[in-house]
């Protein structure tokens, strides 16, 4: 048999394997399996990276731009004339139609109503509403699938941050990062799969926790490596003084011998997790100084991306740092932005946030389109819920607050195989869906479906029962595909 004829039925007989496999414990991350060079007699590090999706997949890695604290879509992408015309006026209890309130907004004696303080218009050849507030989004919105329609039962930023990112509103549940690393492995051998950047606006911040990057119940080489802003992008990555590579290989040599023999004694996973975590961060010593290094980049790209992609830890910086991780064969880059939990003085705070993000954000698509990387690379970007057409304290004609409003709000995504245009609509207050519903259940299927993973059969076997992104509900949106 002939090598090529070989290397296909070993790849055959995997699919065999896993297919019967996750009968008896659910599907298994295919990256994770260890398959032999058996033309060398060593393991095949590139083989044992990546994985095999399901099916084709439309795209390879995944930028997500998360807006922490929930941007106001009815200031930003949902234009009601409607809410101007009706100023002030109590939002009816027909459109209302009892809906929970948050503890905030729940004793108003009155619900008045706020159109938007900003400018709207039509831009691109699907006629899209952009705020005047985001001019350079606006610019590349024949690449967007804007997608009006969005809806999720938690009301508060908790459970609906943790909703989005693991699927579940509780704790200790793998994040959709993590999901993508257990089912696809990485690309990058010296990288991890999934990497986490952190960047806080100039409004009313909404925390972020490590759950939310968490591998859950899956090894915890799935788990999110969170970048920080400071000299060290990556904590305890650098070897102490006076230890050289040389002496960093060695000891490692000898822990993973040690390591190698608990595992023969006790079979704890765990052990072969930290050999692998071990010999990541000895590779990573040497791939992120590099790719963090910003003083190669050219006057073109700083220009783009505006100068605060020069100054670490700003938004600009990482989604600058993100299309080099992307292209470097990261699957999943999470970026999480705080500032947008609007309550007061929403006009004056989304000013700010919208000057944070909106040129930056432009510019990864724009960059990666000139790479040729958007067409594989999916950018998502959005917050856990919306906000309220209705003043959440005080109104004036020049100020007011919103309150959280999970019936319907707004998110876009570009390249990866997504449709550009505009998905779903709400009604004439832009408070409830009238047109092409999608739950974050189906947000997780479609963006698993667009990586080329069936997201009912993405399980990991815990406490008995099998689990998935999706849990026990989500469907593809096929309108939304390419």
């Amino acid at each position: 048999m002939n090598k090529e004829l070989l290397e296909h039925s070993l790849s055959f007989n995997r699919r065999k394997f896993l297919s019967k496999l996750s009968l008896g414990i659910g599907s298994v991350a295919l990256g994770s399996l260890l398959i032999p060079d058996l033309f060398s007699g060593k393991p095949d590090e590139e083989a044992l990276m990546a994985g095999l999706p399901h099916f084709a997949p439309k795209a390879k890695r995944i930028i997500y731009l998360f807006q922490n604290g929930a941007p106001s879509q009815l200031d930003l992408f949902d234009y009601k004339p409607k809410l101007q015309e009706m100023f002030g006026q109590d939002l009816p209890e027909s459109i209302r139609m009892g809906q929970r309130l948050t503890g905030m907004t729940a004793d108003q004696k009155k619900f008045p109503l706020a159109g938007t303080v900003f400018n709207f218009k039509q831009h691109g050849k699907h006629g899209a509403w952009f705020s005047e507030l985001l001019p350079h989004i606006a610019a590349v919105s024949d690449d967007l699938c804007i997608v009006k329609s969005m809806y999720t039962e938690a009301i508060n930023h908790d459970p609906a941050l943790t909703f989005f990112q693991t699927g579940a509103q509780v704790g200790n549940r793998p994040s959709m990062g993590s999901w993508l690393s257990y089912g696809l492995g990485s690309e990058n051998k010296n990288l991890p799969a999934f990497c986490v950047l952190l960047s806080k606006g100039s409004g009313n911040g909404q925390g972020v926790y490590s759950k939310l990057w968490t591998n859950g119940f899956l090894d915890s080489i799935h788990q999110g490596v969170q970048f920080s802003s400071g000299d060290n992008p990556v904590l305890y990555l650098n070897n102490p003084e006076s230890i050289s590579k040389d002496d960093r290989r060695k000891m490692l040599d000898k822990i993973n011998a040690l390591n190698a023999e608990s595992f023969k004694e006790f079979g704890d996973p765990e052990i072969n997790t930290k050999i692998q975590q071990y010999e990541m961060a000895f590779r990573m010593q040497t791939a992120v100084p590099e790719i963090t290094d910003m003083s190669k980049e050219p006057e073109s790209i700083v220009k783009l991306y505006g100068p605060e992609c020069l100054v670490p830890g700003t938004y600009a910086a990482n989604c600058l740092l993100a299309r080099k991780l992307s292209e470097n064969g990261v699957r999943f880059v999470q970026l999480y932005h705080q500032g947008w939990d609007g309550h007061n003085n929403l006009p004056g705070e989304i000013k700010g946030q919208c000057k944070d993000v909106d040129q930056a954000s432009a510019a990864l698509i724009t960059d990666l389109k000139q790479r040729g990387l958007l067409d594989e690379t999916l950018v998502i970007w959005g917050g856990e819920f919306g906000r309220t057409n209705y003043c959440q304290g005080a109104l004036s004609k020049d100020n007011y607050g919103r309150d959280h409003h999970p019936r319907c709000f707004t998110i876009w995504m570009a390249g990866g195989g997504v449709k550009p245009g505009v998905y779903g609509e709400t009604d004439d207050f832009g408070y409830n869906i009238i047109q092409d519903k999608v739950h974050v259940n189906d947000f997780h299927a479609t963006v698993l479906n667009l990586m080329g993973l069936n997201h009912e059969e993405l399980t990991y076997k815990h406490l008995g029962r099998r689990y998935r992104l999706t849990d026990v509900a989500g469907k593809v949106i096929d309108g939304i595909i390419a």
